[in-house]
């Protein structure tokens, strides 16, 4: 018997361990595609947004004008988020994601012929449809790909979609005193167009992979379907709750460093880059995170860490320390909104990316009037501190409800 057993440790010692599955050469052509959709939609997103001055100049718009006319961007993404999801349901999401991704790119060219903010609103209504479509299509897609791939890689796409922002918003700057708005903006049209074929092609060329799910335990365990809504919205609140603070940041974080610690245009400008440069940081962590703490510790962390960085940087009494709040707030709720769409995928399909996303873009038109609100009520520091606010409801959200939603 000793003998035995020292026969049999030796060949044990020199089995190799077993390697890891290869990944399925198909499932790495659709995650590169669906990562250069990510990408495109934040550097066309971004282009546009530099460009917005420009837009005003041309139009002659009123602030109060523009106002209503970027609404238009909001309200059409908001408006097809649901029929979205219907249409991935029938024709699936790699098709939709492919047609959505070049009318995006049309819709692009479509602001600079506008010379009036009537005019201007009633395109970006298309603009904003197509971005919305989309967003729900190409997230309904990852949806099934993370399944497929059994790894939570989601916050990979998301972060693919900052990266895009920054080159998009980098390229425009560098443009923007060298090409009128239109020649611009057409530049981005013909990149998008040619961009959104070449990975369209490959999303056309392979339907959404079926991954295998785990079989239940019991009756018990599979959600009914009025559980899966009431879960559906639990995501949708915390995708909420995150991006509140994302559009908060992005339309008043600026004018916090300005008005409030007397910074310049260009350090009130370093305030929002900081805080998107974290963000995507935090994204690129997102699947080690979502590893070693699972979804519900990655929801309670990332909104407990955007709390306590959004006290910091709403109330800080130098910038420096403003800075840091701003910059520990981009990491903190960098995961939230791709792990609470990503969850709402997994339960409802596409179906229930369309919900939680259209709580998720509600927040974000919610954020920013929210915040001039209070701000001519109390002030624009105290204000702020709703963003932290919101960020402590998503991370107790997750909390209360951590043995409802695994």
């Amino acid at each position: 018997m000793p003998t035995l057993n020292k026969i049999r440790t030796a060949v044990l010692r020199q089995s190799p361990p077993p390697a890891a599955a290869p990944v399925d050469p198909v499932l790495r052509r659709l995650r590169a595609a669906l990562t250069v959709f990510f990408a495109l939609d934040g550097f066309l997103f971004a282009g546009w947004v530099v460009r917005i001055p420009a837009i005003k100049h041309q139009t002659g718009a009123s602030p109060s004008a523009l106002g209503l006319a970027l609404l238009g961007v909001s309200a059409g993404s908001v408006a097809v988020m649901m029929l979205t999801g219907r249409l991935c349901r029938r024709f699936g999401s790699h098709p939709v994601t492919a047609v959505a991704g070049f009318c995006l790119a049309l819709g692009i060219a479509l602001p600079p012929l506008t010379h009036s903010a009537l005019a201007l609103g009633l395109v970006l209504l298309v603009f904003g449809a197509a971005y919305g479509a989309i967003n729900v299509a190409m997230n309904s897609a990852a949806v099934d790909l993370v399944t497929a791939l059994r790894r939570p890689v989601m916050p990979s796409f998301h972060a693919a979609y900052s990266v895009g922002g920054m080159l998009g918003a980098g390229l425009g700057g560098l443009l923007a005193g060298h090409l009128s708005a239109t020649r611009h903006l057409l530049l981005l049209t013909a990149i998008g167009v040619v961009v959104s074929v070449a990975a369209g092609r490959v999303l056309l060329a392979h339907p959404a992979p079926k991954a295998e799910h785990a079989v239940p335990d019991g009756p018990s365990r599979t959600p009914s379907a009025g559980r899966r809504r009431g879960l559906v919205a639990v995501f949708g609140l915390i995708a909420l709750c995150s991006s509140y603070g994302e559009g908060a940041l992005a339309d008043w974080g600026a004018l916090h460093l300005q008005q409030d610690l007397g910074t310049g245009a260009g350090a009130a400008a370093i305030g929002y880059s900081l805080f998107a440069l974290f963000m995507t940081f935090g994204r690129l962590c997102g699947t080690l995170l979502l590893e070693r703490l699972g979804r519900t510790g990655t929801l309670v962390a990332g909104g407990a860490v955007a709390a306590a960085g959004m006290l910091l940087g709403s109330l800080a009494p130098t910038p420096w320390a403003a800075f840091a709040g701003y910059a520990i707030t981009g990491f903190g709720l960098a995961n939230s909104f791709p792990v609470a769409i990503g969850r709402a995928g997994e339960l409802a399909g596409p179906s229930g990316v369309a919900t939680a996303s259209t709580f998720g873009y509600g927040g974000m038109l919610l954020g920013p009037p929210a915040i001039g609100l209070l701000a001519d009520r109390f002030t624009l520091s105290t204000a702020l501190t709703t963003v932290a606010m919101l960020a402590a409801g998503g991370a107790c959200i997750a909390w209360s409800t951590r043995k409802m939603t695994r």
